[in-house]
């Protein structure tokens, strides 16, 4: 087993996670809105469904791949959907006053876990995308090494968790200097951003088909 495929998938975790997307205004809204933890559970949400992914195409998993590939309409029209309304639930959500976002509930925090990595997982292609990085880098294909991707998995979701680690600490820095009024304007255009992508996800479905 080469250790080098822990760091290569810390980076590859890394670079895919911080992109900002839907996930990213997700996180931070969250974090502005209702704090650190909130945010940061969202973005692990996020970080699981890479590593889930990572695990399908380093393992070779071509059963799993095939079917969700070959759903993917279905798959990401749903996506489309949800982002439609997480958007619309954004906007409309107030934000939590300070003391109140130290006791959300655990219900809370698993719905802002269980949403992101659904979300995330609405986008099976991004197996072709490991697969292929995987492939390039010798752990994936006929040369694939189960040790070697297995360490190469984790290091996916760690480096993709580092990312909502530091992105959510930062964020919650800021939330101390925006009142209840700024908040809500976070609310507003964070829900309107996530609609865009909702609706730019349902449009491209109709150059898939």
């Amino acid at each position: 087993m080469d250790p080098s495929f822990l760091v290569r998938g810390l980076i590859i975790g890394f670079a895919i996670a911080a992109p900002v997307g839907p996930i990213g205004v997700l996180c931070i809204q969250r974090t502005l809105g209702k704090g650190r933890i909130y945010g940061l559970l969202s973005g692990l949400g996020a970080a699981t469904a890479d590593g889930t992914y990572g695990l399908i195409a380093g393992f070779g998993l071509t059963f799993i791949s095939s079917f969700l590939i070959g759903q993917q309409l279905w798959i990401r029209l749903i996506g489309g959907v949800f982002l439609l309304y997480l958007g619309l639930r954004t906007i409309l959500s107030k934000p939590a006053q300070r003391e109140q976002a130290t006791t959300i509930k655990g219900e809370n925090l698993l719905a802002a876990y269980v949403s992101t990595l659904f979300l995330t997982l609405t986008n099976p292609l991004t197996i072709l995308s490991f697969a292929a990085i995987f492939a390039g880098i010798g752990a994936g294909g006929a040369n694939r090494s189960y040790i070697s991707a297995a360490v190469l998995v984790l290091g996916v979701f760690l480096g993709s968790a580092l990312w909502w680690v530091i992105l959510s600490s930062g964020v919650s820095i800021l939330r101390t200097k925006l009142n209840t009024q700024a908040l809500r304007w976070v609310n507003r255009i964070s829900g309107a951003i996530i609609i865009t992508f909702g609706v730019l996800a349902l449009l491209s479905l109709r150059v898939a088909l």
